[in-house]
């Protein structure tokens, strides 16, 4: 049987199934996850790169060409690739890891897919601390690639030290994309697909638009499924020291996520569903009644 110091003595030495056996042990809040977490020795140092941005911008595409180009540089990457879950039926297709087939059996590659589970910030309840156990291992960078839900894609930048916002030219005019979150958390652009029409005046309404903004955001035009502009994102990844001022906030979100996270981790969405489906169909139903009600019960239990 494996035990707690063989796992973190593997993660250490960049053992795949280790980091494998010790990623589906956190995410599943398993016997011994908690003792794992907690003898962890977490690199600071590794840079957590955060790709998010609209569906269809070319989000995976793009992290395919970064990770070609850190392999060039003989560097080892770690990509956390985050699925939506359906609603209805709790699954999820896990489709990132399927586009990035070509790197399986890099020994300089290590990919993870994992579902939201019901969060609604483009990130999975477990990222942070799955993250925490590739930032124990021996990577000198990660990249997590979230869902692309949109406005509600904040979460990310409580977690990435660098966030790369993907937009294509035809994603909509730039008024848009101000007036969404979005906007908020880039520590740079990327308009992708900018061999297509429209791409030079896309790109430079931005660069208008994020004039007078506090620091220096770049945007920068990328092809990514021809690795064109990849190496001026990469020069930038290396070279920007902006996120070292936003620790003490990367720390404080991830405590609140973390705090959060354990006060709701008894409560199961197919549990709230079949007692939503037996009470729904009752004269007078009331959504807030029944969350009163159900919380008295749960606290009940426990």
């Amino acid at each position: 049987m494996t035990t707690t110091h063989d796992l973190i003595e593997g993660i250490a030495s960049g053992n795949f199934l280790s980091l494998a056996r010790a990623l589906t042990l956190v995410e599943n809040e398993m016997a011994g996850s908690d003792q794992l977490l907690r003898t962890l020795h977490v690199r600071k140092e590794v840079k957590v790169i955060g790709i998010t941005g609209p569906p269809g911008a070319g989000k995976s595409t793009l992290v395919n060409a970064l990770i070609d180009r850190f392999i060039q540089d003989d560097l080892k990457v770690a990509v956390l690739a985050v699925d939506p879950t359906s609603p209805f039926n709790f699954g999820s297709l896990l489709g990132d890891r399927i586009r990035m087939t070509r790197h399986f059996n890099n020994p300089s590659v290590f990919i993870r897919s994992l579902a939201t589970r019901g969060s609604v910030g483009g990130l999975s309840a477990k990222i942070i601390e799955m993250t925490d156990v590739l930032r124990a291992s021996t990577f000198d960078h990660i990249i997590i690639e979230t869902v692309g839900v949109g406005q509600s894609e904040i979460e990310i930048a409580g977690l990435a030290d660098q966030t790369i916002v993907v937009l294509v030219p035809e994603g909509g005019d730039e008024i848009q994309h101000i007036k969404s979150g979005l906007m908020e958390i880039a520590d740079a652009f990327v308009v992708n697909k900018s061999d297509r029409e429209g791409s030079d005046s896309f790109a430079n309404g931005l660069i208008k638009m994020l004039h007078g903004k506090t620091g220096i955001i770049p945007v920068i035009k990328t092809i990514a499924n021809k690795g064109e502009g990849i190496d001026k994102l990469v020069e930038w990844i290396n070279t920007d020291s902006e996120s070292n001022s936003r620790k003490p906030y990367l720390y404080a979100e991830k405590a609140y996520k973390l705090i959060q996270n354990n006060r709701m981790k008894e409560i199961s969405k197919s549990d709230l569903l079949r007692q939503v489906t037996l009470k729904s169909s009752e004269p007078g139903f009331n959504i807030y009644r029944f969350i009163d009600h159900y919380m008295r019960s749960f606290h009940d239990l426990n």
